[in-house]
């Protein structure tokens, strides 16, 4: 058939050759019959719409479109176009100075070898013209066919053919087909400047360009290797910021446990033992097009509101990783799948462009396989090779790492190459003792110990700053997810639910509904520290930030703290939000502002009424919570305990059905009242307590206060009978007299 259309074309005629490309990359020659005038030689497809979307085509003149490919490459990428936009229902759209074409799907993808095509007129075609105002005249016109092949399709191999990129409504999509297997091929590609497959850069010749006065193009950003490092910076006035994001990626999988390690691997590359950071979690996984989303430079915001989803700007994972490391493998498994990414600053040095290996495998019970329908088996190859090559992972340490995932789902991110300061390593790692106390566990640690400036801030005893487990203690308000670091479960602690002469506050910020629960805590007092913890989406975004009186005075609102939750306030309802890329900070944005005005004036007016007076204290009194809470190790539930428990008595694994709670997972967690200041009732664990108060020695009260004004840990009323002034001794003590 294509020889008997080829003869008919060539005799004359409204029979012409038309070579569709996408991307400046060819997919086949085509014939067309019947077409108008100043039909360009040259269709450029640009961009595929749903069938349904476009109301007048049945009113459009059409005519047909036929294959005229002049090798097997071309007529097994004619079938595979046609198999693509008939599975979408979709209609591939070209346009020309004076025409938009419509490509229809076929009716049947594989018993039906030709399609039809639509056309509108957009501009009159000058007759006279026809030659000259033809799109890419004499680029593939039947008296040059000959020389077809030297100027845009490049010698066969048996490697597979360059990527060709499909454009759909909410993706790109990546087209590669094999000369061993003929399948189509698609994915997501990494940008949409034209590219050229990896074999390609490993020494296969390149098709010619197209010379840029030949055809309109539009202008692309080519990613730079370089700019690995440069997403990195996001992070750089705080590493920990870094896990976070990776953190952050975990809980929006929903897992329900973390481990975060460092421990050492042998690099060949290095020839000795490297630290290796691993971050492992049992959430659902990556699908091939969920990872390399992941890994592409950013995505849309997504256009559904969801309030317990953290990520927002599709950078986490790279400026994360890039910050920690130079190099990051990914290794994800979902319930049909498994997929390996490369995110490497070694394998991209000293090249132009960016490469991204990924390979991903079908699974089918215990059977895993090369996925073809989303790349070839010679790319998978080559990645696969690339991945060996440039990591400290071979085949066996692969197998080793997947075989964690068992039967379930989740993901596993390895960083190593990892970031210095100095001669050594910008983080420092402890293994610790299991079983043993909080001081014992493992931890990870910034090297330098610097504490984060905060205006008005002297303390330099804020081990959140510096220290990964304390700062996993209080990432989330309500921890669900159970978190490892180096080995250890990390205690979460609840904020708003460890604080003295509780107050919850109330208020409109911007037309927006804010609460925040204000308290002191025994341990910021003695560490002179104070401040708001502010949260969004359940996630720490700003840790002891100094509001109203605070800012001015070392000792103004000393040991007080704040808890808020600012989703509301901070996202503007357009899908846009007023926090920094990076989850350290807020804009600096109207909203901001008036939030940090009501939270100082909240905060000045719990000080004035609570604390700004002088008191009278026992000198070993100490500030004890209102309640003592402890959470369930199944459904991290927090359950308030009654009086006479102490939470230092319970077993280190607590579940809802021990004493003193009884109860089941489902019951709801109970909450403090809004407006209510929540008297602490006394605890025999407080009373042996012989720790001194650095800060609170002979202090004298000087105002007249009701009794619901005094902490309940002040002994100074007993049996309803006030203690009097304690007069100071003055000279020797007794003993000294006596001698």
């Amino acid at each position: 058939m294509e020889n008997s259309l080829q003869k008919t074309a060539n005799t004359g005629g409204s029979k012409h050759y038309i070579m569709l490309t996408k991307d400046r990359k060819p997919i086949s020659r085509t014939l067309c019959d019947c077409a108008p005038d100043g039909v360009p030689s040259h269709w450029s497809l640009g961009d595929f719409v749903q069938r349904t979307k476009i109301h007048s085509l049945p009113s459009l003149p059409r005519f047909g479109l036929y294959p005229a490919g002049e090798n097997s490459r071309d007529r097994k990428e004619w079938q595979i176009f046609l198999r693509y936009i008939m599975n979408k229902d979709m209609v591939a759209i070209s346009k020309s100075e004076f025409y938009e074409f419509y490509i229809f799907p076929p009716i049947e993808a594989l018993e039906s070898s030709h399609t039809c095509v639509a056309y509108k007129m957009v501009k009159p075609y000058p007759v006279d013209a026809s030659m000259l105002k033809s799109e890419n005249y004499g680029l593939l016109h039947p008296t040059v066919n000959s020389h077809m092949d030297a100027i845009l399709v490049p010698p066969l191999r048996a490697s597979p053919a360059p990527h060709l990129h499909f454009e759909e409504p909410a993706r790109r999509v990546d087209l590669t087909t094999s000369e061993e297997t003929g399948s189509s091929k698609f994915s997501p590609s990494f940008g949409d400047h034209p590219q050229v497959s990896n074999i390609e850069n490993n020494g296969r010749p390149k098709p010619h360009v197209l010379k840029q006065d030949a055809i309109v193009e539009r202008n692309y950003v080519r990613a730079d290797p370089s700019y690995l490092k440069t997403l990195g910076q996001a992070h750089s006035g705080w590493i920990f910021g870094a896990i976070a994001e990776l953190v952050d990626n975990a809980r929006d999988a929903k897992a329900t446990k973390l481990e975060i390690s460092i421990d050492t691997i042998y690099s060949k590359r290095a020839s000795g033992n490297i630290p290796l950071l691993s971050i492992i979690d049992d959430g659902h996984g990556m699908t091939h097009q969920e990872i390399v989303r992941m890994t592409c430079f950013g995505h849309k915001q997504p256009e559904a509101y969801e309030p317990e989803r953290i990520g927002r700007f599709g950078v986490g994972f790279k400026t994360g990783a890039m910050r920690l490391g130079r190099d990051a493998l990914v290794l994800t498994q979902t319930a049909n799948s498994r997929s390996i990414a490369f995110l490497s600053q070694s394998l991209n040095e000293g090249k132009d462009n960016l490469e991204i290996p990924i390979v991903s495998y079908r699974r089918e019970g215990q059977i895993m396989e090369v996925d073809i329908t989303v790349q070839s088996s010679a790319l998978a190859k080559y990645n696969l090779k690339a991945i060996k090559e440039f990591s400290p992972f071979n085949k066996y340490l692969i197998g080793e790492k997947a075989a964690l995932f068992c039967e379930g789902t989740g993901t596993q991110i390895y960083i190593w190459s990892l970031d210095k300061w100095g001669s050594d390593y910008s983080l420092e790692w402890h293994t610790g003792l299991k079983g043993g106390s909080s001081f014992h566990q493992g931890d990870i640690l910034i090297r330098s110990r610097r504490i984060r400036s905060r205006p008005g801030q002297i303390s330099q005893q804020v081990r959140l700053d510096y220290s990964l487990r304390s700062y996993m203690e209080v990432i989330f308000l309500v921890p669900r997810m159970k978190i490892y670091v180096q080995g250890s479960l990390v205690k979460s602690r609840p904020l708003e639910k460890s604080l003295n002469k509780t107050v919850i506050e109330t208020g409109n910020v911007m037309g927006k509904h804010v609460q925040l629960t204000l308290g002191r805590c025994q341990l910021e007092w003695e560490q002179a520290n104070c401040g708001i913890f502010l949260y969004w989406h359940g996630r720490l975004i700003e840790a002891y930030k100094r509001v109203g009186g605070m800012v001015h005075g070392a000792d103004v609102g000393r040991g007080v703290i704040g808890v808020i939750d600012v989703t509301d306030v901070m996202d503007d309802g357009n899908v846009s939000v007023w926090v920094h890329s990076n989850k350290q900070g807020f804009q600096d944005s109207e909203a901001y502002a008036l939030l940090e005005e009501w939270l100082g004036r909240k905060a000045d007016e719990y000080w004035d009424n609570n604390f700004d007076s002088l008191q009278l204290k026992k000198s070993n009194s100490l500030y004890k919570p209102d309640q003592e809470w402890v959470q369930c190790d199944k459904c991290r539930k927090w359950r308030m305990l009654s009086s006479n428990w102490d939470s230092k008595n319970l077993p280190l694994e607590w579940f809802c059905y021990m004493e003193p709670f009884k109860g089941s997972c489902e019951t709801p967690e109970q909450k403090v009242e809004q407006g209510v200041i929540t008297v602490s009732a006394k605890r025999s664990g407080y009373k042996n307590q012989q720790k001194a108060s650095k800060f609170d020695d002979d202090a004298v009260n000087v105002s007249n206060t009701t009794e619901g004004d005094k902490d309940d840990s002040d002994q100074d009323m007993e049996d309803g009978k006030a203690r009097g002034l304690k007069r100071l001794r003055r000279g020797l003590t007794r003993a000294c007299r006596k001698a």
